[in-house]
């Protein structure tokens, strides 16, 4: 038996053993990391890296600022300003927070450093409505990856930099521009907001179906701080967004600034050992870990590379604009739920360029059709570091995402499918 064929088998009798729910995510995760060690499809050594992953040690260490900013006077009385601005509306707020997140999304790389900023101000909107984290988490996280990348800032120059790299390297003989992302994408910019508010909500459940992460932490009245602890929470939870944003210039990176706060919060007393400790979402983590280790070991034995070429030779002969938008948007979208969206992302790309170069055709359209794809992604936690964050802070199973999903997924698709094609036009 291949280790593609063992993997994907290991992948199978996870995705089962999340649905049922019968034991810990992180028990499932830890498994899974066993199960893909011993059978050899990653070395040990390449399992264990996934405990030191930059996007789990982010994701923990932004749980333990967060949970210093909740400790400070300031996330009460900004969440009370929020609420008389929109006439204690609870509708009104969260969309405020959606907005804010939208607009960070665009600004920053990663829509996962991005809920972890906005998720802690929407969770004390929650407690102060008296609403389940559960009903706004999921429709939150979605506006942080699905309306990623569509304004040329953050994570469209980066990505149109990949992208120029490859028309140069295949030889493509034109520019790819930031600003391809926005004239292929702008809608969602309220599209996704509009469902968010609406749809998404309605849809969320009325509980979590398992605990939320920091609900423990949460539990109970905390003494207040002094005055110096109080505005250190506040103060640390800015520099740690602040790196986030501009750290790159200096050479500290999003993880390296989250894990500062955490530290920086026990040290000038926003947080005890015990508090902090409490707020470090172990079960998240070894889920992450697990879902991490799943879609390296599904990269490393190449079942993205095997079904792209396949689909590079079986679509050499369409010419129909929509039908190829069609393929291109929906086996990445497939794939993404397995894999990283960045990893799908990258494998596809050069499929795209030599498919089109092969029948004539611009791949700028595609282009940005792969890349709405792996960001259509939220079934499982292995499409992007921001989906295990949403299921943590709003308590989601696997089962409660797939339910969440099916219907933006099916939509997003169509209208990205049908607008994209028809605004980049390949012919």
């Amino acid at each position: 038996m291949s280790q593609l064929t063992i993997c994907i088998i290991i992948f199978a009798l996870s995705l089962v053993l999340y649905a049922l729910n019968k034991w810990p995510m992180g028990v499932v995760g830890l498994l899974t990391m066993l199960a893909i060690s011993a059978t050899g499809c990653l070395s040990a050594k390449d399992v264990l890296s996934y405990f030191g992953d930059k996007n789990l040690i982010m994701t923990v260490s932004m749980f333990v600022v967060s949970a210093g900013l909740s400790r400070t006077s300031l996330i009460d009385k900004f969440s009370q300003s929020i609420c008389k601005l929109t006439g204690n509306s609870f509708k009104k707020t969260i969309l405020v927070y959606m907005i804010l997140a939208i607009i960070l999304t665009n600004l920053m790389t990663s829509p996962g450093a991005v809920f972890c900023i906005v998720f802690p101000l929407a969770a004390q909107a929650c407690k102060d409505y008296h609403v389940n984290p559960s009903k706004v988490m999921f429709p939150l996280g979605v506006c942080c990856v699905g309306c990623c990348c569509i304004l040329p800032f953050g994570a469209a120059i980066s990505q149109a930099g990949i992208n120029q790299g490859l028309y140069e390297t295949y030889k493509v003989g034109k520019e790819f521009n930031p600003i391809n992302f926005t004239l292929g994408r702008w809608p969602f910019l309220f599209i996704i907001p509009i469902w968010a508010i609406t749809l998404g909500i309605k849809i969320a459940p009325e509980k979590s179906p398992v605990p939320i992460s920091m609900e423990n932490y949460q539990a109970g009245e905390k003494e207040p701080l002094n005055k110096f602890s109080d505005w250190s929470g506040v103060w640390i939870f800015i520099l740690v967004i602040l790196l986030i944003f501009f750290g790159r210039n200096i050479g500290i990176n999003a993880w390296q600034a989250a894990m500062l706060g955490a530290v920086l919060d026990v040290i000038l007393g926003t947080l005890t050992k015990k508090e902090a400790i409490q707020a470090i979402p172990v079960d998240l983590a070894c889920m992450l870990a697990g879902a991490l280790t799943m879609a390296g070991a599904l990269t490393a034995t190449g079942a993205g590379q095997v079904i792209g070429d396949f689909l590079a030779s079986a679509v050499g002969n369409v010419k129909n604009p929509y039908l190829l938008g069609a393929i291109f948007f929906i086996i990445p979208f497939i794939l993404t739920q397995f894999m990283q969206n960045q990893a799908i992302i990258n494998i596809f790309s050069p499929i795209v360029i030599l498919t089109c170069q092969s029948i004539g055709a611009d791949p700028t359209g595609l282009l940005v059709l792969i890349t709405a794809a792996g960001l259509t992604a939220y079934m499982t936690p292995m499409a992007t570091s921001a989906v295990p964050i949403m299921m943590g802070a709003g308590g989601y199973d696997i089962k409660s995402l797939v339910k969440q999903s099916i219907i933006p997924s099916a939509l997003f698709a169509i209208i990205y499918i049908f607008f994209t094609m028809t605004a980049l036009p390949i012919f």
